[in-house]
Formats: structure tokens, C-alpha cells, sequence
């Protein structure tokens, strides 16, 4: 649920709501770029070199354009939903610019550091598409004059330091479940073009191709490093996997309106993404969550509870909101705990790495 003071009523609500950081915020990243810069794509060089012609060939240049028709729907389509839905509309519209701009700048700061030219050539596209969707959010945000500054939040969000490892295993699945999340809107608005409350979604699916290629440029870089997917670091890998289940799981829940609108139920929206992305993890992690484990279901519900408790703890402030606050967060991170240690299912790598985005 909303609460009086998270509205977006203005451009600086927007602007504030774009640079906050909790737990359910996009984060912007730096990482090790002389690591970054050894890397070599040798192993995997014949479908490095495919996908990089992909990139190359860029059959999205003239996808994110806009026509006056686009505005005009976008306003009396907002104009007729109830308030609730349009602030998690906005909502969703500032989270995703911020998680898309992120990317870009990520990808423009490694470019710039780094002379490895296979690493340079991959960033420059990526950015490049990041750039693209930001932009086009940003023109949707603009249209109910909420549009963000870009250069302005670059300058003034907190950049969190991330080792390459743990930017791969990261920007690998949160490129992969964006993709799962945008192709299972676009196929339900396929369905039900009536439920289609923005024209945004119309330009879902070739969006979420850019994801899935993002995914693609990911799992060659760690398929070429194979320690990267042996040893301990498989638990940093299980880690990540439930980290990002987790959080979509507790933030869907949060807000529920925005599925329920487009006739999805939240849990099954998650499950079937969480199936998805599940497959497609299969092509470079060799373990995969364990999603009909009874404990997995059950705990994912006891997380969103702890996190409903929080927020109410953060609501009340003073002491007593704080330890509430306290309380349910150490509750949140044992029942976090207790689902690492689900058993996970084992996967043999194929011996092909691309894939095509086939859902």
C-alpha cells in the first residue's frame, strides 16, 4: 500500500523517489575495472563474435519512437485509473527508469575504463540500449510532467561497490528476469488488449529481446571463466538467485494493484517468472532454486510478513517503531537464511551457450 508522503504528485517526488535507496530500489554500481578489463571472451569467441553482430546490426534503432497518438492514450488512459494504480504506475515507471539508467551507467563507466576491446565494443552497445529505454520511460514520466533529470541523478545517488563477479552473477539475472517479467506482461496483454491501461506495453516484447541479449552478453563472459561457476562461488550464485527472487516476490506483493490490473494474480505472475527465469539460468548456473520445495512457497509469504512489519515499525517511528522495525528485520534475515539452505537442484551446462528468447 501507498502511504501519505510516498505519493509522486511532482517532479521532485519523482526526482527524491529515484534516488532513495532501500531494499527494493534499483542501485547504481561501480566495480573493479582492471578486473573487468582481463577478461577474455577466447573460449566462447565464434558466439561472442554471432552476438556481437547481433549488437552490431541493432534492429531496435528506430523501435523507441514515439508518435503525438502515444501521449494522447497515455493521458486519458492515466486519467481513468483509480489513484492507487496510478501511483504504482508512476511507481513502476521511476523504479524501472532508475534500474535501466543504472545499467546504462554501469556500462558507461566500464567502457571508459577499460581498453580490453571486446569488453569496450559489449558495453558501448548495452549502454546504448539502457540509454534507449531510459529515454523512453523518461518520455512517459514527461508526459504527466514528472520527467527526472538524468544528469542530476547520476551526480546524486549513492554508487554501491560491487567486485565483477558479483556485477555478472547480478546484472546476468536482473537482465534475465526482466525479461521474464516484460514478456509475461506483453503475452497477457496479448490475451486481454482491453486490460492494456498505458501504450507503454505495446513495445514490451522487443524491449525485453534487448534484456535477454544483455542476459546473453553475461553468461559468455562467465562460460568463458568457468571458475566463475565452480567452487564456492556456486553459493554466491545461490545467493544471488534467491536475493533477486526474494526481493521481486516481496516487492509484487507490496504492490499487488498494478498485476491485479493487468489480470494477474501476484503469486502466480511471480511463479511463472520465477519458472522462466529458471530455464534460461539453466545455460550458465549449475544450480537452480528448487521452486516446488514446500519450505520455499511458505517462506517467501513469511518474508513478505516480515517486511509488511517493518514498514509498519518504520511508519510509527520513535523507539518503539524502531525496534519493531529492528525486530522484523533479524526475522527477515533468519527466514532469508532458512531458504538458502533449501537443498537446490543441480544442472549440467550445455554445451551451447547462446539461447533464443523463445517464450
Amino acid at each position: 500500500m501507498h502511504h501519505a508522503g510516498h505519493e509522486i504528485s511532482s517532479v521532485e517526488d519523482a526526482a527524491r523517489k529515484a534516488v532513495t535507496d532501500n531494499l527494493f530500489s534499483p542501485r547504481f554500481y561501480t566495480t573493479d575495472y582492471v578486473a573487468m578489463n582481463a577478461i577474455d571472451v577466447g573460449p566462447v569467441r565464434a558466439e561472442w563474435d554471432a552476438m556481437m553482430a547481433e549488437y552490431e546490426g541493432d534492429n531496435n534503432h528506430d523501435h523507441f519512437q514515439r508518435d503525438t497518438a502515444f501521449a494522447d492514450e497515455a493521458r486519458e488512459l492515466f486519467a481513468k485509473l483509480p489513484h492507487e494504480l496510478q501511483q504504482e504506475f508512476l511507481d513502476f515507471l521511476v523504479s524501472s527508469l532508475t534500474s535501466e539508467f543504472s545499467g546504462c551507467v554501469l556500462y558507461n563507466e566500464i567502457k571508459r575504463n577499460v581498453s580490453n576491446p571486446d569488453i569496450k565494443k559489449l558495453m558501448e552497445y548495452m549502454a546504448r540500449d539502457e540509454s534507449r529505454h531510459a529515454g523512453f520511460l523518461n518520455s512517459s514520466l514527461k508526459d504527466y510532467g514528472l520527467g527526472i533529470d538524468l544528469g542530476n541523478l547520476k551526480r546524486t545517488k549513492r554508487y554501491t561497490y560491487f567486485k565483477p563477479k558479483y556485477i555478472m552473477y547480478a546484472t546476468y539475472l536482473s537482465e534475465k528476469i526482466g525479461y521474464a517479467r516484460y514478456i509475461r506482461i506483453f503475452r497477457q496483454f496479448e490475451q486481454h488488449p482491453e486490460k492494456r491501461f498505458h501504450p507503454i506495453f505495446r513495445w514490451f516484447q522487443r524491449w525485453c529481446n534487448d534484456e535477454f541479449r544483455h542476459g546473453e552478453s553475461f553468461a559468455l563472459m562467465m562460460r568463458a571463466n568457468p571458475k566463475l561457476l565452480q567452487g564456492h562461488n556456486v553459493l554466491w550464485i545461490r545467493f544471488f538467485l534467491l536475493a533477486v527472487y526474494a526481493t521481486m516476490y516481496v516487492r509484487d506483493h507490496t504492490r499487488p494493484a498494478l498485476k491485479q490490473a493487468m489480470g494477474l494474480q501476484p503469486t502466480d505472475y511471480d511463479f511463472e517468472v520465477f519458472r522462466i527465469c529458471n530455464e534460461i539460468t539453466k545455460q550458465v548456473f549449475p544450480v537452480v532454486l528448487d521452486l516446488d520445495h514446500p519450505a520455499f512457497h511458505a517462506n517467501l509469504d513469511r518474508l513478505f510478513h516480515c517486511s509488511q512489519r517493518m514498514d509498519e515499525g518504520k511508519q510509527a517511528g520513535g523507539l518503539l517503531g524502531g525496534l519493531k522495525r529492528a525486530f522484523w528485520g533479524a526475522a527477515g534475515a533468519a527466514v532469508f537464511v532458512r531458504m538458502y539452505f533449501i537443498p537446490v537442484q543441480r544442472n549440467e551446462l550445455p554445451a551451447q551457450v547462446r539461447m533464443q528468447p523463445a517464450w
